[in-house]
């Protein structure tokens, strides 16, 4: 063949390449970021920060298009070439993003991709637990029918206390003020406007003394670390539901088993975990009074789109030179 022909039955070497660290993304996210030469590389869920790092190094990454695991300075030091790391959702606590800064490295998130797919998540927690639909669907399963002790839960009436009240928090106000909830937000960073239809609190310990259900949609960072702790479990009603889809560090998992077991919480609705995935012998994973569900309030068809969009438009954005939202850049 000659030289020339060898030449052109080369293809050509990609512009850019973008780190997933997901096994999959969305096809019109896949579009974007191929139409303008980028090339995918894959990771298995929740890759190892060494693993990250290894392939990042391997491939020269100009981008790191963040799902699932953390994205460590060990990462963000992988490649010269690396300009930014696009987070796949809202959240973006898996990133150091005092590394990324002192990197010149931009961090970026999709505002309001995941909103009502997370909002209605929370919802069905808070019914499922109300209505003590495990343990009634276990015992029917079991052979049992309804004993002289079987009752559920009105959620017409019940006080619903939530701590955030951004987008999601405000979605699920709605929904729930649709059910006959009365709802309570606390926020000290929201504006008067976010809570709209709610009662606004003035403290946290307010917050919980008047919450027969907490939800929680705040973002992790050093204050919320633990903020439902044995302390604030205390001060809920006797009875209460917690409902966590937010991030798993907000809440003490020890004082939440503790608290289950005295009774003092009637039954927990986790997405997530302080440490995912939760080892196979968490107790939290099969307690009884416990609905989990793998980090997936988020993943549904519509927000896997708008996520994954959202965060290619941000990588396209930055390696073209076009200009990035500035709604969607994360101030470190």
């Amino acid at each position: 063949m000659p030289a020339s022909d060898q030449a052109a039955a080369i293809p050509d070497a990609p512009r850019f390449n973008v780190v997933v660290t997901s096994p999959g993304l969305a096809a019109p996210a896949v579009a974007l970021l191929e139409g303008v030469g980028c090339a995918l590389h894959y990771m298995p869920p929740y890759p190892p920060a060494a693993a990250l790092a290894d392939l990042a190094a391997r491939v020269q990454a100009d981008a790191i298009l963040a799902r699932q695991g953390q994205v460590t300075d060990l990462a963000l030091a992988a490649s010269p070439r690396l300009r930014i790391v696009a987070r796949h959702g809202v959240g973006v606590d898996e990133v150091d993003l005092a590394a990324a800064a002192a990197r010149g490295i931009l961090v970026t998130r999709a505002p309001g991709s995941n909103t009502v797919a997370v909002a209605e998540h929370a919802i069905a927690m808070m019914l499922a637990l109300a209505k003590t639909l495990k343990p009634l669907s276990g015992a029917v399963a079991a052979g049992a029918w309804r004993g002289p002790g079987a009752q559920v839960r009105d959620i017409a009436g019940l006080r619903l206390g939530l701590i955030g009240c951004g987008a999601i928090g405000q979605a699920v106000a709605r929904f729930a003020r649709g059910l006959g909830m009365v709802v309570t937000g606390h926020d000290p960073a929201a504006p008067q406007g976010a809570f709209s239809g709610m009662t606004r609190a003035d403290s946290l310990a307010s917050l919980l003394a008047g919450s027969d259900i907490l939800s929680l949609h705040c973002p992790l960072s050093p204050a919320t670390r633990h903020i439902i702790d044995a302390t604030a479990l205390a001060r809920l009603p006797a009875g209460a539901i917690v409902i966590n889809t937010a991030r798993g560090g907000l809440i003490d998992e020890v004082a939440l088993e503790a608290a289950l077991e005295s009774g003092q919480v009637a039954g927990a609705g986790l997405d997530v975990f302080e440490g995912e995935p939760p080892r196979p012998d968490h107790p939290l994973r099969r307690h009884p009074l416990v609905i989990v569900t793998p980090h997936v309030a988020g993943v549904t068809d519509a927000s896997l789109v708008a996520m994954g969009v959202m965060a290619a438009e941000c990588i396209v954005a930055t390696l073209t030179g076009a200009e990035v939202p500035v709604e969607r850049i994360v101030r470190g």
